[in-house]
């Protein structure tokens, strides 16, 4: 005989029904107040309660379903005959995609966001809408490595046919352990019909860190910002296919990007990780949705964890090992200055310091509390670029100029040998043939540091300085070697 009790609590707008029975107990979050619903007045059965539990489970899938798509990868070339080949005119329906993976609408220009790792070169990307008799022809809008996120857009047919519902994104950055989740996903390519699969289960823990090797990791075996400890951990069932598909909350919306499984050979694949829908996630997307790429903030430390003897002296922070010559951090920190605290935010490791430094954006100002030879003392730091290793796809690259581009020297730093980073300049990464700057003898490599006189540190300066010019344009070059010369750049012709 099945024995229940039910007890009703609420707070901040969810109520918590509790069943308890002879073999044990069940957890159900009701978001009854935040859904609009009222709160109960009496005990209800426990039938009741599933039931409930039940649709509000139902409902914030039907909200969200429609947002969802597959992604299928089919190698270029062959006659669709069911293998994973595209033809000219797309895959049949019923073709086997080579890879697969999931993505979620972002807006009704045809914007599909997934995971950088769902991307392959040699193959030709599809998506399957829900209700769609046909795959829809994307191309990669921008993506970003260290993110692991990715913007696909739909070129055919054009965006304004299709029935597109933008998913609606939630808050991932306030989460607790044992919040409900859903996860809609392609797994195993069977959603490939466009009509994704479910699961639900709960937050298992919060800013946990990939997997460090295998399958999981990006095809290259090449870290990502999420290796530092950002991710959601649930566990909810992900397996193969719903990377890039959405983690939902009880209303529908998106707190996380499902991203990878914690496997091991031999085990149950039992905990999934999704990116967070926080501050970072939205400035990333954001960047991706306009087909630019993300810039990342660079300090150039190398920092070392507290010794155990240390922490249990009640010490805490990061120690400074190395200080890179020519980086903001050369400005104001010293090998064995100890970080307690970055932007009033206690710092604990160095993976945790690394982690949000990485976050913020080059140009950011960043504030940090230092022990120095046992002082106190408050430094502000403007970060630089980072050197993101991988291949970056953009579709909208950084204005050029008279047949030149330039760049953060950070961002082209060695990523094997701490050496000294050019200051007061800016590098010269590209030169158009036959452009103005290639006639006046400007090569890939050459340092920019003046502008008609007026110094230029990073290519927003330069930009700013050079965009107002008429005419001949002066500018200080030099070459690795330090030698500077003048060299006017005529207007196009």
């Amino acid at each position: 005989m099945f024995k229940r009790k039910v007890s009703v609590a609420c707070a901040s707008g969810y109520c918590k029904l509790t069943l308890a029975s002879a073999s044990g107990y069940c957890l159900l979050a009701l978001a009854a107040t935040a859904l609009g619903q009222p709160a109960a007045t009496a005990e209800p059965s426990g039938l009741a309660a599933a039931v409930a539990m039940e649709k509000v489970v139902v409902d914030a899938i039907a909200r969200s379903e429609a947002s969802v798509v597959a992604i299928g990868l089919f190698r270029v070339g062959g006659n669709s005959d069911g293998e994973g080949f595209a033809r000219s005119d797309g895959p049949r329906l019923d073709s086997i995609p080579d890879a697969f993976g999931t993505g979620v609408v972002l807006d009704r220009r045809g914007l599909i966001l997934t995971n950088y790792h769902v991307l392959r070169e040699e193959s030709r990307a599809y998506v399957r809408i829900g209700g769609q008799p046909f795959w829809c022809t994307v191309r990669v809008k921008a993506a970003d490595p260290l993110s692991d996120l990715a913007v696909l857009e739909i070129i055919d047919p054009l965006p304004a046919k299709l029935p597109l519902r933008p998913i609606a994104l939630g808050d991932g950055a306030n989460l607790k352990r044992g919040q409900i989740v859903i996860s809609l996903g392609n797994p195993y390519a069977i959603a490939r019909d466009g009509q994704a699969s479910a699961a639900w289960g709960i937050v298992s823990n919060l800013g946990r860190r990939a997997p460090p090797a295998g399958e999981d990791r990006t095809p290259d075996n090449r870290p990502t910002m999420h290796h530092f400890g950002t991710l959601i951990q649930t566990d909810a069932k992900l397996n193969l296919g719903t990377s890039g598909g959405p983690l939902l909350n009880l209303k529908g919306e998106m707190i996380g990007l499902t991203t990878a499984m914690a496997a091991l050979a031999g085990y149950e694949k039992s905990a999934g990780f999704a990116i967070a829908v926080d501050d970072t996630f939205r400035r990333v997307v954001t960047t991706l949705m306009d087909g630019r790429e993300v810039e990342y903030g660079f300090l150039g430390v190398a920092p070392a964890d507290m010794s155990h003897i240390e922490l249990s002296e009640g010490q805490r922070g990061v120690r400074i090992n190395t200080v890179v010559e020519g980086t903001p951090a050369f400005d104001v920190l010293r090998p064995q200055d100890i970080v307690t605290h970055v932007a009033g935010e206690p710092i604990t490791s160095s993976s945790q310091l690394m982690l949000l430094i990485g976050k913020r954006a080059a140009g950011d100002k960043l504030r940090l509390s230092v022990m120095r030879q046992g002082r106190p003392m408050e430094v502000t730091a403007t970060l630089t670029k980072n050197n993101v290793p991988g291949r970056k796809i953009v579709t909208t690259p950084r204005p050029g100029w008279r047949g030149l581009r330039v760049e953060y020297p950070s961002a082209l730093r060695s990523l094997v040998e701490p050496e000294p980073i050019p200051v007061g300049c800016v590098i010269v990464t590209e030169v158009e043939p036959n452009s103005p700057a290639a006639a006046e003898g400007l090569r890939k490599g050459m340092r920019i540091s003046h502008v008609e006189g007026q110094p230029v540190d990073t290519p927003e300066k330069f930009l700013a300085a050079t965009g107002p010019l008429a005419g001949g344009v002066r500018l200080r070059v030099s070459e690795a070697d330090g030698q500077a010369t003048e060299r006017t750049i005529p207007p196009p012709r």
